[in-house]
């Protein structure tokens, strides 16, 4: 489980095509200084597996399911991403719940610069507009976030100068995707809800 606070911006030294996966790379001294074979890292939101750990670098695997739905595949030698390990149960829970699986990708559609913050506007796919609400938490890029404004295929979200200094969001330009989970209690909620009106139902 993560919590969407970044811990440190690493860089991506490799992506190996493998077929229908790959193999990264990562360099970050932070998340390496206690990383062994099997730990979980998100990278840019994205719940990874250690393979290895070698210095400040770390190396998983990524299979042809996160490549689909991610937007790892895109990564290249030097990309800066977000790195966070996956919480110890005697921390803090900063940011919220999140579980380091992508719902799908989106993209940045434009950024208004405030005098010490920005609002950035997202596209959203429609398959995740229902669990998206203004004032609830979303996970971009593995930062954890809170919604200001949400329409039928956008939402916004409002960055604070740690975020911009110290995230990969700072640097995001309208175009580039981005990486998606919304809230997973939304979506058990539904679940059980739908289940519970068949029941009723039936």
């Amino acid at each position: 489980m993560f919590t969407g606070i970044v811990e440190e911006l690493g860089e991506v030294v490799a992506l190996e095509a493998r077929g229908d996966s790959a193999r990264l790379t990562v360099r970050g001294a932070v998340v390496t200084s206690d990383a062994g074979h099997g730990d979980s890292i998100a990278v840019n939101g994205v719940c990874l597996t250690v393979a290895g750990a070698e210095g400040d670098s770390f190396t998983a695997d990524v299979m042809k399911e996160t490549l689909d739905r991610s937007s790892l595949g895109a990564l290249r030698p030097g990309s800066r991403v977000n790195l966070e390990r996956a919480v110890r149960a005697d921390q803090r829970l900063g940011g919220h719940i999140m579980q380091g699986h992508v719902d799908g990708t989106g993209e940045v559609l434009s950024r208004e610069p405030g005098e010490h913050w920005e609002i950035v506007r997202l596209s959203l796919p429609a398959n995740l507009a229902r669990y998206v609400v203004e004032k609830g938490s979303i996970a971009v890029d593995g930062v954890s976030l809170t919604v200001t404004a949400v329409t039928e295929d956008t939402f916004s979200v409002s960055l604070i100068p740690t975020t911009l200094e110290l995230t990969t969001l700072g640097r995001k330009q309208p175009g580039e995707p981005v990486n998606l989970e919304v809230d997973v209690i939304a979506k058990y909620v539904e679940k059980l809800t739908a289940a519970t009106a068949k029941g009723v139902s039936a």
